[in-house]
């Protein structure tokens, strides 16, 4: 351990102090220095030489940049030593020193950026706060592309703040367009450096998607956000469903289970919020749930289908399989269907049996024949021509 090694640099014995911002204003100062020498020298030379303004100050940029075309020169004592003083002596240096500072500066921003710790101008942003135990890259990546196959969430940012990745995020990942910030979600600094306050989103993830006692650590974090009044902005996983209610009294958006394998279940609570319940709940059996019912097809539009669904109270028609055992999901309203099987969407509790769904179409068929008769005795009725009336004699 070399415990008296001197720093290259004064500004990396301040630890305390952002050094970008000493770089920063150390260019700045050499920039003020370096316009004093620089106007100096264009006063001296449209002073004591035979030249006009333009051409002191062609003279004088042609010497700094050591360009030196020979079109003019000082020709006065006077002339060239404030050449010698000014321009070969400080102001080259200094332009030197604020072309070094600036190549510190950028090296310094590159691993800062790798290292998640760049404080980025980030507005509407969403900021995702820990990472998931597992497979927390392709949670991300999937994340990215399904958030950003939503129009008006085609160009949004998104910041992961977490403690992962400390030496920088994969490649994939950066590809798409996400950064991060190395710190802890419970931190009101970190908090203030992903700009919490002005993000659209702010989405928490449980630290670990089996463990019920992670819920802490996401109350903790909620807690923090609702402090500072952006619970209406959070969307937060919750893995014992006892801890819900918690979550509701710090006025939290949304609160979900954490479906690892599922991110799109995310991405609806984020962007239509409500319809992430109806997903949630396709994976378990305690109120709904997608049930197939194998029975034929053939003489039915999709509008009948789900009209008779949900008449007779069976449940709501998602999709149908039709004869080459492709499953349609968005078929035309108005087309009648052909295929060998529905999914429906049916209560867990009362799971209708196949005999009850082919009884309710057969109904709803009895209905339509029904309802066309008595619409075309209507029809009939009003085509029938008046009869003439009776003359009187």
């Amino acid at each position: 351990m070399m415990r008296n090694k001197r720093p290259l640099n004064p500004e990396h014995t301040q630890s305390h102090l952002p050094m970008g911002g000493l770089i920063r204003s150390r260019i700045k100062r050499l920039f003020v220095i370096l316009g004093g020498l620089v106007t100096a020298q264009i006063f001296i030379l449209w002073t004591v030489e035979p030249l006009s303004l333009l051409e002191a100050v062609w003279l004088t940029m042609t010497t700094l940049v050591t360009v030196g075309y020979g079109d003019y020169s000082p020709v006065t004592p006077i002339g060239r030593l404030s050449t010698i003083a000014l321009m070969f002596v400080s102001a080259i240096t200094l332009l030197t020193l604020i072309v070094s500072d600036y190549i510190e500066y950028r090296f310094y921003r590159r691993e800062r950026i790798l290292t998640g710790r760049w404080i980025y101008k980030m507005k509407d942003h969403i900021v995702i706060i820990n990472t998931p135990r597992s497979g927390g890259e392709q949670y991300f990546m999937r994340f990215a592309s399904q958030i950003r196959s939503v129009p008006e969430y085609h160009t949004v940012p998104i910041m992961l703040l977490t403690r992962q990745f400390p030496g920088g995020l994969p490649a994939e990942l950066a590809d798409c367009g996400v950064v991060h910030f190395h710190g802890s979600g419970n931190d009101p600094e970190a908090l203030k450096s992903v700009h919490a306050g002005s993000a659209r989103h702010i989405i928490v993830l449980a630290a670990d998607e089996t463990d019920p006692f992670s819920d802490s650590l996401t109350f903790d974090i909620a807690h923090r956000l609702s402090e500072s009044n952006l619970g209406g902005r959070a969307t937060v996983e919750c893995v014992s469903d006892h801890n819900r209610g918690r979550f509701k009294a710090l006025g939290v958006r949304t609160t979900i289970r954490p479906v690892r394998t599922y991110p799109e279940i995310m991405v609806r609570a984020v962007v239509a919020p409500g319809s992430e319940k109806v997903l949630e709940d396709m994976f378990n059996y305690e109120k709904d749930h997608p049930h197939r019912y194998d029975l034929e097809l053939d003489d039915l539009t999709w509008a009948d289908i789900v009209s008779a669904l949900v008449r007779h109270g069976i449940g709501t028609a998602l999709a149908y399989i039709d004869h080459e055992n492709e499953v349609i999901c968005h078929p035309d309203t108005n087309a009648e269907v052909e295929g060998k099987g529905l999914i429906v969407l049916v209560r867990s509790s009362e799971t209708p049996d196949v005999s009850v769904v082919e009884e309710a179409l057969d109904r709803y068929r009895d209905f339509l024949i029904q309802w066309r008769a008595l619409h075309e005795e209507k029809a009939a009725g009003q085509d029938k021509p008046d009869a003439p009336e009776s003359s009187v004699n």
